[in-house]
């Protein structure tokens, strides 16, 4: 079989069987998002690295505390969910999934963006909210195919410049940090989809002053105005 379900209130590690199937692809140990379920898997084994073909591991609503340096070795890996657990930091070989297009974090420990994530070149999708994250490294903007960034619910209170080099961004989520400016260069992220109401780069929750709320509402050309008023002063 390529693709594996394993479900289960009491599911509180992976069976040693699964790691002899070399060719599985799809391997589910999450609970249905409507059940409001959590697991209670707390380490995903080394011999992770077994499943040499993976291409998509979903782990949510674990009780995940670390995530081990084998995941690395998963060369395949375009996926991989690991929202509503424990995790406080993720290990450096994640820079390796070189494939990898669709990172889920959210709810997690996390105070810090970690570095080797934006070794990722061909992540497409990236959710850290509602985490303790409170700053972004400027090596963020290698992430140059970077489509939907969520940092809702964090303890952001600046973002670098160089989340404006982003510019395949479309959606862009900010509610409920610290934030009370933007960078300069904010009004350069065009392609943004601002669509009612700016939900696709939501400031909500925030204490914005430069610039202020309506400004930020009415999207990027309005943004970039705010900033350039201020260099003709």
């Amino acid at each position: 079989k390529k693709k594996l379900k394993i479900s289960g209130r009491e599911l509180a590690s992976v069976p040693a069987q699964v790691f002899g199937l070399d060719q599985l692809q799809v391997l589910e140990m999450s609970p249905e998002r409507e059940s409001c379920l959590r697991y209670r898997m707390e380490l995903l084994p080394p011999e992770i690295s077994r499943l040499r073909n993976l291409t998509c591991l979903y782990v949510d609503s674990n009780n995940l505390k670390k995530i081990p340096a084998e995941i690395g070795t998963l060369s395949h890996l375009e996926r991989l969910t690991l929202s509503n657990n424990s995790l406080s930091s993720l290990p450096p070989e994640m820079g390796a999934l070189q494939r990898l297009h669709s990172l889920h974090l959210a709810n997690n420990s996390l105070t810090e963006l970690p570095a080797p994530l934006c070794q990722l070149r061909s992540l497409t999708f990236l959710d850290v909210s509602d985490n303790k994250i409170g700053t972004i490294p400027s090596s963020i903007r290698h992430l140059e195919k970077l489509e939907t960034l969520l940092l809702l619910f964090n303890s952001l209170e600046s973002l670098p410049e160089d989340v404006c080099l982003l510019r395949n961004l479309h959606t862009l989520w900010l509610g409920n940090n610290h934030l009370r400016s933007l960078p300069a260069s904010f009004g350069e992220l065009v392609n943004l989809d601002w669509g009612y109401n700016y939900c696709s780069c939501n400031f909500e929750g925030n204490p914005l002053k430069s610039p202020p709320p309506e400004v930020c509402s009415r999207g990027p050309e309005e943004i970039r105005d705010y900033f350039l008023s201020f260099h003709r002063a």
